[in-house]
């Protein structure tokens, strides 16, 4: 009787944990061919940039754990389970950059946003929900590779809105070649991939929520005559940290956070070469349709039009890409204002919706026909976060609304309020998950 009671039990017991296995949420992301699996089914997905999300989950200065579970439950209860995530700041003097940082100095990490991004993770994980971590930044605005080179050569950061942005992007491309910058970048990666989670015990390298390692925000070779003279330096910063990643992390994927063609000097012959590293699992591009004076949200009749046909072979270009590299790819960037680049949430979002759904049926469409394309990230998630200012500017205290410092506080963000578009991304979702659930 007593062993017919402990089988009875084991059985029970098997029963619950099949029961309350989560899943995918134990199988990391890995690649085949031009494809993403999560197992045995392919991986597609609908995210969000929710750069900020280490700063919410920090028990310091900064720290909302309150709303980051609503924003995340919220962010799942539209389908969206994909982040794109900032694991890296820096220090810096330039007036709009973020404070406080990861790292205040080389070498010095803020143990609380660390904490805070251990936090983020465990509760993605929670929600099934995969993360790509984003290690340094080409721009300003996080401190990133200006301000590594300002602390090991260079006498103080560049400043793009005083010394001009070609200035700027030549000067942040040194990094790729001041060694003790890499050396001290390459110290913050291994203490990070190392890290043990303060909340749930895990070791990073081996947490199946981060899907991703990505080696910066929109590295660039820098811009004109001098970027192509920079190149080759560029192309040898990420075959050697991609590999170096690899040889401390083998569970993870690794790719760079390039923007496609635009970040390469326009130059597909320079994309290529630049992606063509063994170390690096997939590829990926951004679009900016105003940024790259494609859209005029003073004009939407005359240039909306225009920045779909514009859209669409510049996605095109990149799906070509990606079939000659043999690997996945995602576009983990695209966004537009709201109406008249108005910043207020009453602000309409017509040309928003009508941009989102369109981007949104190219990456679907694509995808049912067998392209390499996974996912899109939208740029980016506001969710509760408002911006607090008449000027539109953001201010050490604030809360974060999706847009970076050096922007205007809602410029391109999706606040929790803007039903409409939820209802878009909602309706891709649907369409993501059918392709989700294919086994073949």
């Amino acid at each position: 009787m007593k062993k017919y009671l402990v089988y009875i039990l084991l059985v029970l017991l098997i029963g619950a944990c099949s029961i309350f296995n989560v899943g995918d949420e134990e199988h990391f992301v890995t690649v085949k061919d031009t494809h993403f699996m999560l197992g045995e089914n392919p991986y597609y997905f609908v995210g969000t940039n929710f750069w900020y999300g280490c700063y919410l989950g920090s028990p310091g200065e900064t720290g909302d754990r309150e709303r980051l579970e609503r924003e995340l439950d919220l962010l799942v209860e539209n389908g969206i389970t994909n982040l794109r995530v900032l694991a890296a700041s820096e220090k810096s003097e330039i007036g709009n950059s973020l404070t406080p940082a990861v790292q205040a100095a080389p070498g010095e990490y803020d143990e609380d946003l660390l904490v805070g991004l251990d936090y983020l993770l465990e509760a993605m994980a929670k929600r099934e929900m995969k993360a790509v971590v984003f290690l340094n930044n080409y721009w300003e605005w996080s401190g990133g590779m200006s301000q590594y080179n300002a602390w090991f050569g260079d006498e103080k950061a560049c400043d793009p809105m005083v010394e001009g942005w070609v200035v700027f992007m030549n000067k942040s491309a040194r990094f790729y070649k001041n060694r003790e910058a890499n050396r001290a970048y390459r110290k913050f990666i291994k203490n990070l991939i190392n890290r043990t989670n303060t909340v749930n015990g895990k070791k990073y390298s081996e947490d199946a929520t981060i899907m991703a390692w990505q080696l910066a925000n929109e590295p660039r070779p820098g811009e004109g005559k001098e970027a192509f003279l920079n190149v080759e330096s560029f192309y040898c910063w990420i075959d050697e940290t991609a590999a170096y990643i690899h040889s401390l992390d083998p569970n993870h994927l690794v790719t760079t956070g390039n923007e496609g063609t635009m970040g390469t000097l326009e130059s597909e012959e320079v994309y290529l070469k630049a992606h063509a590293s063994r170390h690096l699992d997939y590829i990926t591009f951004h679009i900016w349709a105003k940024n790259w004076s494609w859209y005029n949200a003073n004009d939407k009749e005359g240039t909306l039009p225009t920045a779909k046909v514009k859209a669409k072979a510049y996605f095109d270009e990149h799906m070509k890409l990606a079939r000659q590299l043999n690997k996945p790819i995602t576009l983990e960037e695209f966004g537009l204002g709201r109406d008249f680049e108005q910043i207020s949430e009453e602000a309409t979002v017509t040309a928003r919706d009508e941009y989102f759904k369109y981007m949104f049926s190219l990456v679907a469409d694509s995808a049912k026909t067998g392209a390499p394309i996974a996912g899109a990230n939208f740029w980016a998630w506001g969710g509760e976060g408002r911006g607090q200012h008449t000027d539109a500017k953001w201010r050490k205290g604030d809360s974060f609304v999706g847009d970076p410092p050096q922007e205007p506080q809602g410029l391109n963000s999706v606040f929790d309020t803007d039903n409409s578009t939820l209802k878009v991304i909602k309706t891709h979702y649907v369409q993501m998950k059918k392709l989700s659930e294919r086994n073949d």
